[in-house]
């Protein structure tokens, strides 16, 4: 009985001509006919190698970008202007007030959260106009 069920009907798409290599070309009133072959094969056109353009060094580090934009953001985060004190001061000393009961986590009403995420959130910012502007400047993207 299991013979007769599977001599019986084929499975739709293994036996038909819908994944033979011939190529269909699809065609609509909107867009121009587009040729569709198997997308699993892939061409070879460069020798066997396949090239790809996208750049390996696409971050470009460079350590100047890093050392400067940590200086350009503990300079202005330094500056006493919350009730005399300064925000990498406040940062700094809400970190001693957590780690003076260290097993336990910090409190989510915990003041240590808000100045971890403003100092981050500003260290992050200028690292990246940071980056921006330095590699800008040297590749003369701003230059008309």
């Amino acid at each position: 009985m299991a013979a007769s069920m599977a001599t019986a009907s084929t499975v739709m798409g293994l036996g038909s001509s819908s994944l033979s290599p011939n190529r269909t070309c699809l065609s609509s009133g909107f867009v121009k006919p587009i040729v569709v072959g198997n997308p699993l094969r892939q061409v070879r056109a460069s020798g066997g190698r396949f090239t790809c353009s996208f750049q390996r060094d696409w971050l470009r580090r460079d350590l100047n970008v890093i050392g400067f934009g940590l200086i350009g953001w503990l300079a202005p985060s330094s500056i006493p202007l919350i009730d005399g004190k300064s925000l990498t001061g406040l940062f700094f000393e809400s970190i001693g007030a957590e780690l003076a009961h260290f097993p336990s986590p910090p409190a989510l009403t915990s003041q240590f959260w808000l100045w971890l995420i403003t100092w981050h959130l500003g260290l992050f910012i200028t690292l990246t106009f940071g980056q921006i502007g330095f590699k800008g400047r040297t590749e003369d993207y701003f230059d008309k």
